[in-house]
């Protein structure tokens, strides 16, 4: 790499990282290819003329765009183009069944968490099992899920499950109820710790996460969180998604309703 200086230019109102982002976005263009790893943050720094900790924010917005990827003993490397990846299906479907791309890794019976048990408008308490579920999309994780389904959905299932049935089972039992409905929420988070490590990422990381409720008889039957990786992911949506801009001040106040 050269030496080249981040020139200062007085019409330039943005933030110095943001500027920095920018030369480095075009760096990335010219002189490295897919999978490369970059320069330490002192040469990065030294190159370029500007603070480490002006650089650390350039960086991480580039993580944050998919330009870059940060891997564990591996450092900082230029991330492939994002893959489109499908939310669900045209037609609404319990998960599990129709082109369903999950793949179940585990299931447990336990309380909901108390933000998952608003998201099915009930107090706290509430015993549900939860399915944990992962997406690889050429042999790479991009995603990993919580399908958390109250033992009041699926009243039927039998007694005495063994683990490598329990899933399954419940996934069975849900898809006997009639679907009437679904509907999404998709936000920007970062990785938690069990999230980053089924994503081969690191805590923190950006990722985007899609809470999908679904509907029978009336109420809420299931729900499932489900978090894609931002830094290689595009969400793409069929005929029949729709995407409803929320402000949070008004997210509080339904919640609080």
């Amino acid at each position: 790499m050269g030496t080249t200086q981040l020139e200062a230019t007085q019409d330039v109102q943005e933030p110095k990282y943001w500027h920095l982002k920018t030369v480095l976005n075009d760096a990335l263009d010219s002189e490295f290819s897919v999978g490369e790893i970059l320069p330490n943050e002192r040469d990065l720094a030294a190159r370029f003329g500007v603070a480490r900790a002006t650089l650390r924010q350039a960086l991480e917005q580039l993580e944050l765009e998919g330009r870059l990827q940060r891997r564990r003993g591996v450092g900082t490397t230029v991330a492939p183009p994002r893959m489109g990846v499908a939310v669900g299906p045209v037609d609404n479907a319990w998960p599990g069944i129709g082109n369903d791309t999950w793949r179940t890794v585990g299931c447990a019976e336990a309380v909901a968490p108390a933000a998952v048990a608003r998201l099915f408008d009930s107090g706290a308490g509430v015993p549900v099992h939860t399915i944990r579920r992962e997406r690889v999309m050429n042999g790479q994780p991009v995603a990993t899920e919580l399908l958390y389904v109250p033992a009041e959905s699926v009243p039927g299932l039998p007694g005495l499950l063994s683990p490598a049935s329990h899933a399954p089972a419940v996934l069975r039992e849900l898809q006997r109820l009639d679907l009437e409905g679904e509907d999404r929420a998709v936000e920007l988070g970062s990785a938690r710790a069990e999230d980053a490590k089924q994503l081969d990422r690191l805590p923190g990381a950006p990722v985007l996460v899609v809470t999908t409720r679904y509907f029978a008889a009336g109420q809420v039957a299931a729900v499932a969180i489900s978090t894609y990786r931002a830094d290689t992911c595009r969400l793409t949506f069929g005929d029949t998604g729709t995407v409803e801009v929320t402000p949070h001040e008004e997210q509080e106040r339904r919640q609080a309703s």
